[in-house]
Protein backbone atom coordinates (compact mmCIF):
# COMPACT_ATOMS: atom_id res chain seq x y z
CA UNK A 1 0.00 0.00 0.00
CA UNK A 2 1.50 3.58 -0.91
CA UNK A 3 2.29 5.70 1.61
CA UNK A 4 1.64 8.67 -1.01
CA UNK A 5 -0.38 11.50 0.04
CA UNK A 6 -2.90 11.65 -2.23
CA UNK A 7 -3.79 15.46 -4.01
CA UNK A 8 -5.26 17.17 -6.74
CA UNK A 9 -2.28 18.83 -8.89
CA UNK A 10 -2.75 22.84 -8.66
CA UNK A 11 -5.20 22.23 -5.40
CA UNK A 12 -4.59 25.82 -3.95
CA UNK A 13 -2.98 27.51 -5.85
CA UNK A 14 -4.77 27.17 -9.46
CA UNK A 15 -8.11 27.37 -7.47
CA UNK A 16 -7.46 31.11 -6.69
CA UNK A 17 -7.45 32.42 -9.98
CA UNK A 18 -10.98 33.53 -10.62
CA UNK A 19 -10.72 32.31 -14.34
CA UNK A 20 -9.18 28.98 -13.75
CA UNK A 21 -11.37 25.87 -14.24
CA UNK A 22 -9.70 23.35 -12.66
CA UNK A 23 -12.20 20.17 -13.88
CA UNK A 24 -11.56 22.15 -17.68
CA UNK A 25 -7.84 22.07 -17.36
CA UNK A 26 -7.59 18.10 -16.27
CA UNK A 27 -10.04 16.96 -18.80
CA UNK A 28 -8.16 19.17 -22.18
CA UNK A 29 -6.69 17.66 -24.63
CA UNK A 30 -3.57 19.71 -26.52
CA UNK A 31 -1.44 18.46 -29.78
CA UNK A 32 2.30 19.99 -29.47
CA UNK A 33 3.69 19.59 -32.75
CA UNK A 34 7.47 19.95 -32.49
CA UNK A 35 9.67 19.21 -29.42
CA UNK A 36 12.82 21.40 -29.77
CA UNK A 37 13.48 24.23 -27.21
CA UNK A 38 10.09 25.37 -27.78
CA UNK A 39 8.49 22.48 -27.16
CA UNK A 40 10.09 22.00 -24.54
CA UNK A 41 8.55 25.17 -22.66
CA UNK A 42 5.35 24.73 -23.77
CA UNK A 43 5.35 20.90 -22.66
CA UNK A 44 6.76 22.23 -19.08
CA UNK A 45 4.12 25.27 -19.01
CA UNK A 46 1.37 22.73 -19.81
CA UNK A 47 2.64 19.82 -17.00
CA UNK A 48 2.75 22.43 -14.81
CA UNK A 49 -0.91 24.02 -15.28
CA UNK A 50 -1.70 20.84 -15.46
CA UNK A 51 -3.04 19.42 -18.88
CA UNK A 52 -4.80 16.55 -18.80
CA UNK A 53 -3.99 15.09 -22.05
CA UNK A 54 -1.33 15.70 -23.98
CA UNK A 55 0.52 14.64 -27.49
CA UNK A 56 3.95 15.21 -28.53
CA UNK A 57 5.01 15.13 -32.38
CA UNK A 58 8.62 15.26 -33.74
CA UNK A 59 10.45 12.81 -35.70
CA UNK A 60 14.42 14.50 -34.69
CA UNK A 61 16.96 13.05 -32.50
CA UNK A 62 18.37 14.87 -29.59
CA UNK A 63 21.76 16.52 -30.63
CA UNK A 64 24.37 18.01 -28.08
CA UNK A 65 23.34 21.31 -29.68
CA UNK A 66 19.87 21.19 -28.38
CA UNK A 67 20.82 21.13 -24.88
CA UNK A 68 21.35 24.94 -24.44
CA UNK A 69 17.65 26.17 -25.07
CA UNK A 70 16.37 22.52 -24.09
CA UNK A 71 15.31 22.18 -20.52
CA UNK A 72 13.62 18.83 -20.52
CA UNK A 73 16.76 17.09 -22.35
CA UNK A 74 20.20 15.95 -20.81
CA UNK A 75 23.75 15.06 -22.31
CA UNK A 76 23.24 11.61 -21.82
CA UNK A 77 19.74 11.81 -24.22
CA UNK A 78 22.23 12.73 -26.77
CA UNK A 79 24.65 10.42 -26.39
CA UNK A 80 22.15 7.74 -26.78
CA UNK A 81 20.51 9.58 -30.13
CA UNK A 82 17.13 9.66 -28.13
CA UNK A 83 14.04 10.98 -29.82
CA UNK A 84 13.08 14.05 -28.79
CA UNK A 85 9.29 13.38 -28.76
CA UNK A 86 10.12 10.42 -26.34
CA UNK A 87 12.29 12.14 -23.92
CA UNK A 88 9.71 15.21 -23.80
CA UNK A 89 6.67 13.13 -22.92
CA UNK A 90 8.85 11.33 -20.32
CA UNK A 91 9.84 14.26 -18.76
CA UNK A 92 6.45 15.81 -18.73
CA UNK A 93 5.17 12.76 -16.64
CA UNK A 94 7.98 13.03 -13.99
CA UNK A 95 7.32 16.88 -13.70
CA UNK A 96 3.53 16.15 -13.01
CA UNK A 97 2.66 12.45 -12.63
CA UNK A 98 -1.20 13.41 -12.78
CA UNK A 99 -1.21 13.96 -16.75
CA UNK A 100 -0.84 11.65 -19.81
CA UNK A 101 1.90 12.79 -22.43
CA UNK A 102 1.90 10.34 -25.59
CA UNK A 103 4.74 10.61 -27.87
CA UNK A 104 4.73 10.25 -31.63
CA UNK A 105 8.19 9.85 -33.37
CA UNK A 106 6.71 10.63 -36.88
CA UNK A 107 5.67 13.18 -39.21
CA UNK A 108 2.68 15.70 -38.30
CA UNK A 109 0.98 15.10 -41.76
CA UNK A 110 1.37 11.71 -42.46
CA UNK A 111 2.21 10.19 -39.57
CA UNK A 112 -0.65 11.24 -37.29
CA UNK A 113 -3.96 10.39 -36.98
CA UNK A 114 -6.44 13.40 -38.08
CA UNK A 115 -8.78 12.56 -35.07
CA UNK A 116 -5.63 13.53 -33.07
CA UNK A 117 -6.33 16.54 -34.22
CA UNK A 118 -9.88 16.46 -34.00
CA UNK A 119 -10.22 15.75 -30.68
CA UNK A 120 -8.15 18.45 -29.25
CA UNK A 121 -9.13 21.46 -27.93
CA UNK A 122 -5.92 23.64 -29.09
CA UNK A 123 -2.62 22.44 -31.25
CA UNK A 124 0.11 24.52 -30.55
CA UNK A 125 2.97 24.67 -33.37
CA UNK A 126 6.73 24.54 -32.00
CA UNK A 127 8.32 24.22 -35.70
CA UNK A 128 11.00 25.67 -37.74
CA UNK A 129 9.77 25.37 -41.26
CA UNK A 130 7.17 27.12 -43.56
CA UNK A 131 6.21 23.66 -45.11
CA UNK A 132 5.52 22.11 -41.77
CA UNK A 133 3.60 25.46 -40.66
CA UNK A 134 1.79 25.04 -43.83
CA UNK A 135 1.01 21.18 -43.12
CA UNK A 136 -0.36 21.79 -39.42
CA UNK A 137 -2.45 24.76 -40.69
CA UNK A 138 -4.17 22.38 -43.46
CA UNK A 139 -4.95 19.97 -40.92
CA UNK A 140 -6.16 23.01 -38.21
CA UNK A 141 -8.33 24.20 -40.91
CA UNK A 142 -9.93 20.66 -41.82
CA UNK A 143 -10.21 19.65 -38.05
CA UNK A 144 -11.97 23.70 -36.92
CA UNK A 145 -9.37 23.91 -34.61
CA UNK A 146 -7.72 26.67 -33.44
CA UNK A 147 -3.71 26.80 -33.73
CA UNK A 148 -0.70 28.46 -32.35
CA UNK A 149 2.16 29.16 -33.78
CA UNK A 150 5.51 30.17 -32.64
CA UNK A 151 9.18 30.94 -34.30
CA UNK A 152 12.27 32.20 -32.57
CA UNK A 153 15.64 33.67 -33.83
CA UNK A 154 18.45 35.14 -31.51
CA UNK A 155 16.39 37.24 -29.11
CA UNK A 156 13.21 37.94 -31.38
CA UNK A 157 10.38 35.65 -31.10
CA UNK A 158 7.03 35.78 -32.79
CA UNK A 159 3.90 34.34 -31.92
CA UNK A 160 0.66 34.36 -33.93
CA UNK A 161 -2.94 32.22 -33.70
CA UNK A 162 -4.82 31.52 -36.59
CA UNK A 163 -8.67 30.19 -36.57
CA UNK A 164 -10.92 28.85 -38.91
CA UNK A 165 -13.05 31.76 -40.33
CA UNK A 166 -11.00 34.72 -39.09
CA UNK A 167 -7.36 33.97 -40.15
CA UNK A 168 -5.10 31.42 -41.88
CA UNK A 169 -1.56 30.74 -42.35
CA UNK A 170 -1.80 29.52 -46.13
CA UNK A 171 -3.75 33.01 -46.79
CA UNK A 172 -0.89 34.98 -45.36
CA UNK A 173 1.48 33.58 -47.73
CA UNK A 174 3.38 35.69 -50.49
CA UNK A 175 3.39 34.23 -53.75
CA UNK A 176 7.02 33.12 -53.84
CA UNK A 177 6.72 31.66 -50.45
CA UNK A 178 3.66 29.21 -51.38
CA UNK A 179 5.77 28.57 -54.73
CA UNK A 180 8.42 28.07 -52.50
CA UNK A 181 6.66 24.92 -50.32
CA UNK A 182 4.98 23.56 -53.30
CA UNK A 183 8.37 22.65 -54.31
CA UNK A 184 9.01 20.50 -51.70
CA UNK A 185 5.60 18.64 -51.07
CA UNK A 186 6.13 16.49 -54.25
CA UNK A 187 6.95 13.21 -51.89
CA UNK A 188 6.45 12.78 -48.35
CA UNK A 189 10.07 11.54 -48.02
CA UNK A 190 11.45 15.42 -49.45
CA UNK A 191 8.69 16.90 -47.02
CA UNK A 192 10.13 15.14 -44.18
CA UNK A 193 14.17 16.40 -45.02
CA UNK A 194 13.12 19.67 -45.78
CA UNK A 195 10.93 20.14 -42.39
CA UNK A 196 14.35 19.12 -40.44
CA UNK A 197 16.71 20.99 -42.72
CA UNK A 198 19.08 24.37 -41.23
CA UNK A 199 19.49 25.35 -37.73
CA UNK A 200 18.55 29.12 -36.70
CA UNK A 201 20.68 30.54 -33.67
CA UNK A 202 18.56 31.30 -30.46
CA UNK A 203 18.88 31.34 -27.09
CA UNK A 204 17.26 30.01 -23.76
CA UNK A 205 15.61 33.84 -23.14
CA UNK A 206 13.75 34.14 -26.60
CA UNK A 207 12.48 30.18 -25.89
CA UNK A 208 11.31 30.40 -22.37
CA UNK A 209 9.60 33.68 -23.34
CA UNK A 210 7.93 32.46 -26.54
CA UNK A 211 6.82 29.19 -25.08
CA UNK A 212 5.19 30.61 -22.12
CA UNK A 213 2.98 32.63 -23.59
CA UNK A 214 1.87 30.29 -26.44
CA UNK A 215 1.05 28.30 -23.25
CA UNK A 216 -0.99 31.31 -21.70
CA UNK A 217 -3.15 31.41 -25.30
CA UNK A 218 -3.57 27.83 -25.44
CA UNK A 219 -5.28 28.64 -21.77
CA UNK A 220 -7.25 31.43 -22.80
CA UNK A 221 -8.59 29.19 -25.59
CA UNK A 222 -9.05 26.27 -23.52
CA UNK A 223 -11.33 28.61 -20.71
CA UNK A 224 -13.26 30.29 -23.72
CA UNK A 225 -17.07 30.15 -23.43
CA UNK A 226 -19.19 30.21 -26.46
CA UNK A 227 -21.93 32.07 -24.54
CA UNK A 228 -19.92 34.33 -22.26
CA UNK A 229 -17.49 37.37 -22.66
CA UNK A 230 -14.32 36.31 -21.14
CA UNK A 231 -12.59 38.31 -18.81
CA UNK A 232 -9.26 37.95 -21.50
CA UNK A 233 -8.17 38.88 -24.83
CA UNK A 234 -6.92 36.30 -27.58
CA UNK A 235 -3.98 36.76 -30.39
CA UNK A 236 -6.51 35.42 -32.45
CA UNK A 237 -6.06 36.94 -35.96
CA UNK A 238 -3.27 38.71 -34.90
CA UNK A 239 0.45 38.61 -34.19
CA UNK A 240 2.72 39.60 -31.09
CA UNK A 241 6.64 40.22 -31.94
CA UNK A 242 8.92 40.25 -28.97
CA UNK A 243 12.11 42.07 -29.36
CA UNK A 244 15.06 41.07 -26.41
CA UNK A 245 17.14 43.46 -28.44
CA UNK A 246 15.58 46.54 -27.21
CA UNK A 247 13.00 45.48 -24.97
CA UNK A 248 10.03 46.09 -26.88
CA UNK A 249 6.31 44.03 -27.89
CA UNK A 250 4.20 44.83 -30.78
CA UNK A 251 1.20 43.31 -31.93
CA UNK A 252 -0.17 43.21 -35.50
CA UNK A 253 -3.76 42.72 -37.01
CA UNK A 254 -3.06 38.87 -39.18
CA UNK A 255 -6.80 38.76 -39.54
CA UNK A 256 -6.34 37.28 -43.51
CA UNK A 257 -8.73 34.97 -44.73
CA UNK A 258 -9.23 34.16 -48.37
CA UNK A 259 -12.68 32.72 -49.80
CA UNK A 260 -11.38 30.10 -52.09
CA UNK A 261 -8.24 29.03 -50.16
CA UNK A 262 -8.00 25.03 -50.48
CA UNK A 263 -6.77 25.17 -46.77
CA UNK A 264 -10.39 25.98 -45.75
CA UNK A 265 -11.49 22.46 -46.79
CA UNK A 266 -13.25 21.10 -43.92
CA UNK A 267 -14.17 17.30 -43.00
CA UNK A 268 -17.64 18.26 -41.09
CA UNK A 269 -19.05 14.37 -41.19
CA UNK A 270 -17.00 12.00 -40.08
CA UNK A 271 -18.09 8.32 -39.20
CA UNK A 272 -16.72 7.14 -36.24
CA UNK A 273 -16.02 2.46 -36.07
CA UNK A 274 -15.11 1.13 -33.03
CA UNK A 275 -14.24 -1.80 -35.08
CA UNK A 276 -11.55 -0.44 -36.96
CA UNK A 277 -7.93 0.47 -36.15
CA UNK A 278 -4.45 0.58 -37.59
CA UNK A 279 -3.69 -2.60 -35.98
CA UNK A 280 -5.78 -4.64 -38.44
CA UNK A 281 -4.51 -6.17 -41.48
CA UNK A 282 -6.22 -4.46 -45.20
CA UNK A 283 -8.24 -7.20 -45.58
CA UNK A 284 -9.59 -7.13 -42.79
CA UNK A 285 -10.71 -3.55 -42.88
CA UNK A 286 -11.52 -3.21 -46.53
CA UNK A 287 -14.48 -5.96 -45.13
CA UNK A 288 -15.58 -3.74 -42.44
CA UNK A 289 -15.79 -0.80 -44.37
CA UNK A 290 -18.26 -2.80 -46.57
CA UNK A 291 -20.06 -3.49 -43.64
CA UNK A 292 -20.13 -0.02 -42.25
CA UNK A 293 -21.06 1.95 -44.98
CA UNK A 294 -23.39 -0.83 -46.48
CA UNK A 295 -22.01 -0.95 -49.90
CA UNK A 296 -20.40 -3.73 -52.94
CA UNK A 297 -17.01 -2.11 -53.18
CA UNK A 298 -14.61 0.10 -51.22
CA UNK A 299 -11.29 1.82 -51.90
CA UNK A 300 -9.05 3.72 -49.68
CA UNK A 301 -7.51 7.25 -50.77
CA UNK A 302 -3.99 7.09 -49.56
CA UNK A 303 -4.20 11.28 -49.33
CA UNK A 304 -1.15 11.76 -47.44
CA UNK A 305 1.11 8.73 -47.82
CA UNK A 306 1.18 6.72 -50.42
CA UNK A 307 2.74 3.16 -50.02
CA UNK A 308 6.10 2.32 -52.06
CA UNK A 309 6.52 -1.76 -52.04
CA UNK A 310 9.69 -1.55 -54.98
CA UNK A 311 12.12 1.67 -55.88
CA UNK A 312 14.55 1.39 -59.05
CA UNK A 313 18.11 2.76 -59.38
CA UNK A 314 18.47 4.17 -62.86
CA UNK A 315 22.51 3.24 -63.12
CA UNK A 316 23.05 0.14 -62.04
CA UNK A 317 19.33 -0.50 -63.09
CA UNK A 318 18.64 -2.26 -59.94
CA UNK A 319 15.41 -3.48 -57.97
CA UNK A 320 15.31 -2.93 -53.87
CA UNK A 321 12.25 -4.01 -52.19
CA UNK A 322 11.03 -1.60 -49.74
CA UNK A 323 7.40 -1.79 -48.26
CA UNK A 324 6.90 1.05 -46.58
CA UNK A 325 4.79 4.11 -46.54
CA UNK A 326 6.76 6.82 -48.54
CA UNK A 327 6.91 9.04 -45.23
CA UNK A 328 9.57 6.62 -43.98
CA UNK A 329 11.68 5.93 -47.60
CA UNK A 330 14.17 8.63 -46.69
CA UNK A 331 15.17 6.68 -43.23
CA UNK A 332 14.82 2.91 -45.35
CA UNK A 333 17.42 4.38 -47.87
CA UNK A 334 19.15 6.19 -45.11
CA UNK A 335 19.72 2.69 -43.30
CA UNK A 336 21.04 0.75 -46.30
CA UNK A 337 24.62 1.00 -47.41
CA UNK A 338 24.24 0.58 -51.06
CA UNK A 339 21.26 2.32 -51.50
CA UNK A 340 22.63 5.31 -49.67
CA UNK A 341 25.44 5.43 -51.89
CA UNK A 342 23.47 5.01 -55.01
CA UNK A 343 20.99 7.76 -53.99
CA UNK A 344 24.23 10.45 -54.46
CA UNK A 345 24.71 9.45 -57.97
CA UNK A 346 21.68 8.33 -59.90
CA UNK A 347 17.80 8.66 -59.36
CA UNK A 348 15.38 6.31 -57.90
CA UNK A 349 12.07 5.56 -59.33
CA UNK A 350 9.09 4.39 -56.78
CA UNK A 351 6.83 2.02 -57.72
CA UNK A 352 3.45 2.77 -55.28
CA UNK A 353 0.22 2.29 -54.34
CA UNK A 354 -1.91 5.50 -53.95
CA UNK A 355 -5.57 3.69 -53.69
CA UNK A 356 -5.81 0.50 -51.62
CA UNK A 357 -8.78 -1.79 -52.30
CA UNK A 358 -9.36 -5.63 -53.23
CA UNK A 359 -6.50 -5.83 -55.57
CA UNK A 360 -4.37 -4.67 -53.31
CA UNK A 361 -1.31 -7.34 -53.60
CA UNK A 362 -0.22 -6.92 -50.01
CA UNK A 363 -3.95 -7.89 -48.22
CA UNK A 364 -2.20 -9.29 -44.83
CA UNK A 365 -0.10 -5.85 -43.85
CA UNK A 366 -1.97 -3.78 -41.37
CA UNK A 367 -3.08 0.04 -41.86
CA UNK A 368 -0.44 1.18 -39.79
CA UNK A 369 2.35 -1.00 -42.08
CA UNK A 370 0.83 1.13 -44.94
CA UNK A 371 0.99 4.36 -43.81
CA UNK A 372 -2.32 4.82 -41.78
CA UNK A 373 -1.49 5.86 -38.24
CA UNK A 374 -3.42 5.00 -35.24
CA UNK A 375 -6.89 7.29 -35.29
CA UNK A 376 -6.50 8.17 -38.48
CA UNK A 377 -9.26 9.04 -40.72
CA UNK A 378 -10.28 7.02 -43.86
CA UNK A 379 -11.36 8.77 -47.04
CA UNK A 380 -12.92 5.98 -48.81
CA UNK A 381 -14.60 6.05 -52.23
CA UNK A 382 -17.27 3.61 -52.55
CA UNK A 383 -20.51 2.68 -55.21
CA UNK A 384 -22.74 5.14 -52.82
CA UNK A 385 -20.04 7.77 -52.92
CA UNK A 386 -17.18 9.18 -50.65
CA UNK A 387 -16.88 8.51 -46.86
CA UNK A 388 -14.99 9.74 -44.09
CA UNK A 389 -14.38 7.05 -41.30
CA UNK A 390 -12.65 7.10 -38.54
CA UNK A 391 -10.37 4.62 -36.92
CA UNK A 392 -11.88 4.89 -33.43
CA UNK A 393 -11.11 1.35 -32.05
CA UNK A 394 -7.39 3.41 -31.65
CA UNK A 395 -8.77 5.98 -29.26
CA UNK A 396 -7.43 4.24 -25.72
CA UNK A 397 -4.08 4.37 -27.12
CA UNK A 398 -3.98 8.50 -26.79
CA UNK A 399 -6.30 8.75 -23.83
Amino acid sequence: MSNKPTYEWGEGVYTLLSWFKQDRVKNARVVVAGAGALGNEVVKGLALFGVGHITVVDFDRIELSNLTRSVLFREQDAYDRKYKAEVVASRAMEINPQIHVVPIVGNLFSEVGFGVYRRADVVIGCLDSRLARYQLNRLCMRAGKSWIDGSIENLTGVIRVFSPGLSCYECGLSRQEFNNIMLRTGCADVAHRQTSAGRVATTPVSASIIGAMQVQEAMKIIHREEAQSAPFKTLEGRMLRYEGMTCGISTYRIASWKRNCPAHERWDIILPCRDLSSSLSVSQALSILKKELKVRAVEINMRNNKFVDVIMSDHPEKEFRVMVPESRLDAVIEADREMRLLSYKTLFHKHFYENIDKDFPYQDLTLAEIGLPALDVLQVSTDRGMFYVELSGDEPLFY
